[in-house]
């Protein structure tokens, strides 16, 4: 194909993936009605137009009362703001006809909002009323009675569901068929694609319990499952690795405790305690950003600490509340000083829109029923109270809100919608409550509560098909519906198909998870010893013998020598290094025995400076029973003058072994935590750590900015579904993607096929989980010409990765 063919092929594939991935935000993702414009026609038009008040004939109790209009017709024209009364009214100067006839007019970025949403055809959210509601959750945990099962479909989630279909007569979906099951549950659960082996393995499979099967091994691949996730954690808890306060140190990450609890799986009960009354690792989230300068007082660490923590972990937004009484639901600004005051280690003044008012707040928690703040207390106290009474068994909002997360993450959209504002009814609370139930019977696991909703029919069946007036009729659920990748799945998904992907990460974090072995009373014994003269460059040789009861079964060595040095244990030489400032670590599982072992370090100082040269080691090992043993350097070590031979013995000429010193200071001291940790995570090995560097663990770039990627200065619990034209064709044209691409094709034609034929249908089979159509190898075949060649390939990825299929879980 010649180049101008290629810029009508890419031209046509942007235009159509622009307008699948348009069309599908504009069902699945309404814009934000609750948080952007409820909030606005609450503050400026609630006070004559909702409830049982009606002036000028105008009601904005319902999306339906609102189209009917006032006494002088409607005042609304969806998608066209500029011939809609509405908005000339509060844009008008004139007194006489103005809207609000008095008070605060509305500010230009509040109409600007108002105008986007009647162009976008004033979408509303399903049951949403702007009259005062008289809905409010049950705090306590709910047990349902479940419905009859349908034959066969016995799960409680098919039970709750099939009933409310059963009742509005509409038909059961199908399930998906196997490569559709095995994409979506894939890139729901670990963020990536199956390959072309494990697919043709899973379409074999003619077990009865495979997907169960599938679901339950995907969730235990725990690094994958971590890096995954990380990414859904980063953005509610609004950690990142660069950005706004790192630079001045007005913020901190928690991204190595974070990963540590999901690669361990870290119970969600203890991840919320250990988050809300935090200690070293995990304190980022609380203390939030310290912003430079004058910051208004809905921006202070300590009402940060109060949105944070009610949005993330009891999907209340208290912003609103931060700054005066809640305009869309209950909550009031002492709520919201209540809560800042359990942090804050100072008297805390309430100010209301920015200005004091004279009163101090009062530590409280929203929800007395369950107990209160001792007011008094000291600070780790009351946080101590806090992080209980959030996690209290009692708090059904807790469970509610972290299940309504999952569940819109696996189905597209949540029970309560949008999920940060769980004050509104859910459309099924008895099917939100047997979510929490299942949660709180797992004592809080969340890969056993995704398994819970991904092992459902609910779960496995065909995709809805939506529409706008679909929304309007108010949400039930009629199948999962489809969702736009996450900017890090794209990558990592391209990573996967082109073979092309980063080497380095940005994340602090081992990429390993911590041998439960070598938990158990994790100490250091070691010390930093010295040997030799005065004189600058000393090459000496230390040596200990360790006597075991038996053979390991895992064992684990850390050393640092200054500045070079070869360690031999048993006569054979396993690791060496010039670099003092680094320590390295290393699995003598295979060299330890059962008895005697003569562990050998040959050291050497190559500085200036005439030190003589020193080391630091530290062995761990589990011996059978999981009974942890140490070993390391101390004055019970000798040293000798010279360098070993190869397998460790001395070759000095002076044979007088002295004992070790100790070194002044002691420099294990500050090695303490490092050493610890390695201890900890154990080593790192072709088979415990995965080859590809995932794009949650790198920090945000061009191209996942463009999909979408937040800066995490604010907490982010949803993020768009929808794709501008702008940010499509910026992709297309990117340097990013196409050097991916390009770098992708070079790798895969190396693979030497046997056809172009071969190659297409590997590319679709791991892109798709599906073979080409007739239609798509005709056009590959076209694209490719007579021979298989780098530009063709890539002209074949390009197109596969900008089809709405690709990108999007369906």
């Amino acid at each position: 194909m010649n180049s101008v063919g290629r810029t009508i092929l890419r031209g046509r594939f942007v235009l159509g993936w622009c307008a699948a991935l348009l069309a599908l935000a504009r069902a699945a993702e309404p814009a934000d009605f609750a948080h952007q414009i409820a909030p606005v026609l609450k503050q400026y038009c609630a006070e004559c137009h909702t409830g049982a008040k009606k002036k000028g004939g105008l009601s904005l109790n319902t999306r339906e009362t609102l189209f009917e209009g006032g006494e002088n017709g409607a005042v609304i024209v969806a998608g066209k703001p500029d011939t809609s009364k509405l908005l000339q009214l509060i844009q008008s100067a004139d007194p006489e006809v103005q809207m609000p006839p008095k008070g605060h007019r509305v500010p230009p970025e509040k109409i600007q909002a108002i105008r986007d949403w009647i162009a976008a055809g004033a979408p509303w959210e399903a049951g949403f009323s702007l009259a005062k509601s008289t809905y409010e959750p049950p705090l306590a945990p709910r047990h349902p009675e479940l419905p009859a099962a349908t034959p066969g479909r016995t799960h409680p989630i098919d039970r709750v569901l099939d009933a409310d279909l059963r009742q509005r007569q509409r038909p059961l979906p199908g399930p998906v068929a196997d490569g559709v099951f095995l994409r979506r549950v894939h890139l729901d659960l670990v963020g990536l694609l199956p390959t072309p082996g494990e697919l043709a393995a899973f379409l074999q499979d003619s077990s009865p319990d495979k997907r169960t099967r599938k679901i339950h091994e995907l969730l235990g691949r725990d690094l994958d499952y971590a890096e995954h996730w990380l990414t859904f954690w980063n953005d509610l808890l609004r950690n990142d690795y660069d950005g706004t306060g790192f630079i001045t140190g007005g913020r901190k990450q928690i991204t190595k405790w974070l990963y540590t609890a999901l690669v361990t799986n870290k119970p969600f009960d203890q991840f919320v305690r250990e988050l809300v009354n935090p200690s070293g690792e995990s304190e980022g989230f609380a203390n939030g950003i310290k912003w430079r300068g004058e910051v208004s007082a809905g921006q202070t660490v300590e009402i940060q600490f109060a949105q944070s923590v009610s949005q993330s972990f009891l999907g209340l937004n208290m912003k609103c509340a931060s700054c005066h009484d809640s305009f869309v639901d209950r909550w009031k600004l002492d709520d919201a000083y209540g809560l800042a005051a359990i942090y804050s280690d100072r008297p805390l003044e309430i100010h209301r829109c920015d200005k004091p008012t004279g009163r101090m707040a009062v530590a409280a928690w929203m929800f007395p029923e369950l107990g209160q703040i001792t007011t008094n207390a000291p600070r780790v106290e009351r946080m101590e109270q806090l992080a209980r009474l959030i996690t209290h068994p009692e708090n059904g909002r807790f469970a509610r809100t972290i299940v309504n997360r999952l569940w819109h993450r696996l189905m597209g959209r949540g029970l309560v919608h949008p999920v940060d504002a769980m004050d509104t009814e859910p459309w099924n609370a008895d099917l939100l409550d047997v979510l929490a139930n299942a949660l709180r019977e797992r004592q809080f696991d969340l890969k056993q509560t995704l398994e819970f909703i991904a092992t459902s029919d609910a779960y496995q069946s065909h995709g809805e098909i939506t529409s706008q007036a679909r929304e309007e009729q108010g949400y039930h659920y009629e199948g999962p519906r489809p969702r736009r990748l996450t900017a890090e799945q794209f990558v990592d998904t391209l990573g996967q198909l082109t073979g092309v992907a980063p080497t380095k990460f940005d994340a602090p974090v081992r990429r390993r998870k911590p041998d439960p072995r070598q938990l158990k009373d994790v100490h250091i014994s070691g010390a930093w010893i010295w040997g030799g003269g005065d004189e600058g460059g000393r090459a000496i040789t230390l040596r200990q013998t360790w006597e075991l009861d038996t053979q390991p079964t895992n064992a684990v060595a850390v050393i640092s020598v200054d500045n070079e040095y070869e360690l031999f244990v048993n006569g054979k030489r396993v690791l060496g290094d010039n670099n003092w400032e680094s320590l390295e670590f290393t699995d003598l599982t295979a060299v330890l025995k059962k008895g005697v072992n003569e562990i050998v370090i040959a050291a050497k100082n190559g500085g200036k400076e005439p030190n003589p040269a020193g080391a630091f080691l530290e062995v761990r090992a589990v011996l059978p029973g999981e009974c942890p043993t140490q070993f390391g350097t101390s004055t019970n070590w000798a040293w000798t003058e010279g360098k070993p031979d190869g397998r460790g013995k001395s070759t000095g000429t002076n044979q007088v072994w002295k004992p070790a010193r100790v070194a002044a200071g002691s420099w294990a001291a500050k090695l303490d935590d490092e050493v610890r940790d390695q201890l900890t995570y154990g080593v790192p090995s072709a088979t415990n750590v995965p080859k590809m560097v995932r794009a949650g663990l790198r920090k945000s770039d061009f191209l996942q900015r463009s999909l979408g990627r937040p800066n995490r200065d604010q907490i982010v619990s949803l993020r768009p579904n929808d794709l501008t034209t702008l940010e499509a064709i910026d992709l297309a044209n990117g340097p990013m993607l196409a050097e991916t691409l390009t770098a992708g094709a070079e790798k895969i034609l190396a693979r030497n096929w046997s056809s172009s034929a071969d190659c297409v249908d590997w590319l679709y089979r791991f892109a798709l989980s599906r073979p080409p159509t007739t239609a798509e190898q005709e056009v590959a075949r076209e694209t490719l010409g007579s021979t298989l060649e780098r530009q063709g390939i890539e002209d074949v990825l390009w197109t596969i990765v900008m089809l709405p299929e690709f990108n999007i879980v369906r």
